[in-house]
């Protein structure tokens, strides 16, 4: 069976060669195989090399051999011992090399391993027996199951591998313990390192987004949704890092840094408002009309943001008087750095008149026709 692969994975780099024009068909079939070997060669994980760091050594170092070379070279080594080097598609003999989805020539092309596929598996039977209900299918039934488990079951081992690759980043150091990595040497924990913060910090969503793509299932609801993943990553590593080397985090301040933030997107929402309205974005005011009607949403909007200023009041005097003035100066320059006159900085609160045809506001608007409702403040 090893042999029928590695002939059909010849084959088809062939048939691509010749696709992209580069061998012709008067080639010759052991040329035609030296030139595939040799691209298979190429493509294959070799730790830290990318594609392009491969292609730019072999243009840099091809023309310096020459015939005597390899005469040499050859009597160095015995025909046998190069045959199986090059047949084994690999030039990393480590056999607790990192695995080959997530090397960086591999950045593009979105794989799965068999650990990631075994953490989602009970996540998608839960998915299947809660969700299917309300697309009117059957859990039960095989067909139903089966018709979208390929892309489910991807897409949810796919975030799996991200998270797991996030938690290594969590992990102690190699230098504090080395014992702390199951049989991984230091070499390929370092360099397991490396990819992993390439991985999570330059869009680690790309290749995943590549496939939904491809099979028209991406959505901005579903980039939206990626985006908030990655967010959610980022925060994880920045408050478990002050934990795993001792030093924890204070629940006054997360307190008070939370109603904060909260205060902070109450205000961005009512500022952009109408902006919202137009382009059907999510709005706390929107959602309040939405909830409790035109009339009413307005007060209740302004009862909770009275709430929240209260502790947020609150837990701003438990604060060490020094860090009370700088955070409150900053919220100062924050605020006005935005260009905004309203918000919790600067102790003054105005809610927008609440669009209640929003359909007929958009057209007003895309037909230039100004709004003329006065404001509502309180």
């Amino acid at each position: 069976m090893e042999g029928l692969r590695k002939l059909e994975n010849v084959q088809k780099i062939i048939q691509m060669m010749q696709s992209h024009g580069i061998i012709s068909n008067t080639q010759d079939a052991t040329s035609l195989r030296f030139l595939a070997d040799l691209t298979l060669l190429l493509v294959s994980p070799c730790r830290e090399l990318d594609i392009d760091a491969k292609c730019q050594l072999v243009i840099d170092h091809v023309p310096k051999f020459s015939h005597a070379f390899f005469e040499e070279t050859m009597q160095c080594t015995s025909e046998q011992g190069v045959e199986q080097m090059v047949n084994t598609g690999s030039l990393d003999s480590d056999d607790k090399a990192i695995p080959a989805p997530f090397q960086k020539g591999f950045k593009d092309t979105a794989m799965v391993g068999l650990d990631a596929m075994r953490r989602a598996n009970s996540t998608l039977e839960d998915f299947c027996r809660s969700y299917f209900m309300f697309h009117k299918m059957d859990p039960h039934q095989p067909q139903s199951i089966f018709k979208y488990l390929p892309i489910l079951s991807f897409t949810e081992s796919y975030i799996y591998q991200l998270d797991n690759l996030n938690e290594k980043l969590l992990q102690p150091s190699v230098g504090k313990d080395r014992s702390s990595y199951r049989g991984y040497s230091v070499e390929t924990k370092e360099s397991w390192d490396l990819t992993s913060v390439r991985m999570m910090t330059n869009d680690p969503f790309r290749p995943l987004c590549n496939v939904l793509e491809h099979h028209g299932l991406l959505t901005d609801r579903i980039r939206e949704e990626m985006k908030s993943g990655v967010e959610y990553w980022s925060l994880e590593r920045k408050l478990c890092h002050p934990l795993g080397s001792k030093h924890e985090v204070d629940d006054m301040h997360m307190e008070f840094l939370s109603i904060s933030e909260f205060l902070v997107e109450v205000s961005d929402d009512l500022f952009d408002y109408e902006d919202d309205v137009l382009e059907n974005n999510f709005n706390m005011l929107r959602m309040f009309n939405r909830i409790y009607g035109a009339s009413a949403a307005p007060a209740m909007l302004a009862k909770i943001i009275t709430e929240a200023e209260e502790k947020y009041d609150s837990l701003l005097k438990a604060l060490d008087p020094e860090l009370s003035l700088n955070y409150q100066k900053r919220c100062e320059e924050a605020t006005k750095e935005g260009g905004k006159t309203s918000g919790p900085s600067l102790g003054t609160w105005t809610i927008p008149p609440v669009i209640e045809d929003e359909d007929l506001y958009r057209y007003d608007v895309l037909n230039s026709k100004p709004s003329t409702i006065p404001e509502w403040t309180t």
